[in-house]
């Protein structure tokens, strides 16, 4: 089964962003993600299913709305956005325990079908880090869907860079046998992303707005440790065939 990628097909991607569980940095990849599209200018749209929280209408408020996972008409306008323009991206940053409705309305409004009838994507990033309670939420999705959505496990080192259980688990070998694609996001120094959120900034303006203009007041090596953290992210993100 071939991945979808910007070079290899022109239909539109439902990219969701997930892991079921609370703190593996779920956000983080979506506001990478986002980034990303905004660099390379890949058309796309962003939602929020976080109702106090959501970090996309927080640091890409141009670009993202709320989704409601308990409002089918919220979570309609998602496949409605990938049908509306050729090519687009939909973004859909999934907050802890949105699973299991968005499943139901997946379920019931026949969504996996639609989209091999109406040429758009469904790709699944399942966001992990290295602790056995990710490994069974891993499991749980892989028999859930099977072949029906294309997958890319992150090994996010929020918490460190050791995922020995998730090897000896077999877990990742089923999904590498789905087709599923296996990218890694490093850990950004914790004081340089507080300084960052401080001031609900992109990451483009972290980079880029000098500290007199408003922007986060961060200093010359932190915006150097920034920049090598977004390069090595993109090239994570294109790995995974976006």
């Amino acid at each position: 089964m071939t991945i979808p990628t910007l070079e290899n097909n022109a239909a539109s991607v439902i990219h969701l962003i997930g892991g079921e569980k609370g703190g593996v940095g779920k956000s983080m990849v979506s506001r990478v993600l986002a980034q990303y599209f905004i660099d390379h200018d890949v058309p796309f749209v962003g939602f929020d299913t976080d109702r106090s929280h959501g970090s996309l209408r927080r640091f890409y408020a141009d670009y993202a709305s709320e989704a409601l996972v308990d409002q089918y008409e919220a979570l309609d306008g998602i496949v409605e956005a990938a049908l509306a323009r050729a090519g687009v991206r939909v973004l859909v940053d999934l907050a802890a325990q949105t699973h299991e409705p968005l499943v139901k309305w997946m379920d019931e409004s026949g969504v996996l079908d639609m989209g091999n009838l109406s040429g758009f994507t469904l790709k699944y990033w399942h966001v992990m880090d290295s602790g056995r309670d990710s490994i069974d939420l891993l499991a749980k999705l892989l028999d859930r869907f099977g072949h029906r959505v294309h997958y890319v496990i992150v090994r996010n080192q929020l918490r460190g860079s050791d995922f020995s259980l998730l090897e000896k688990s077999g877990q990742l070998e089923r999904a590498t046998a789905l087709g599923a694609r296996v990218i890694d996001l490093r850990l950004l120094h914790g004081p340089l992303v507080q300084k960052i959120d401080a001031r609900n900034s992109s990451f483009w303006s972290a980079k880029n707005t000098a500290p007199a203009a408003g922007g986060p007041v961060l200093g010359i090596m932190e915006r150097q440790r920034l920049k090598l953290w977004l390069h090595h992210a993109y090239g994570e993100v294109e790995k995974a065939g976006v």
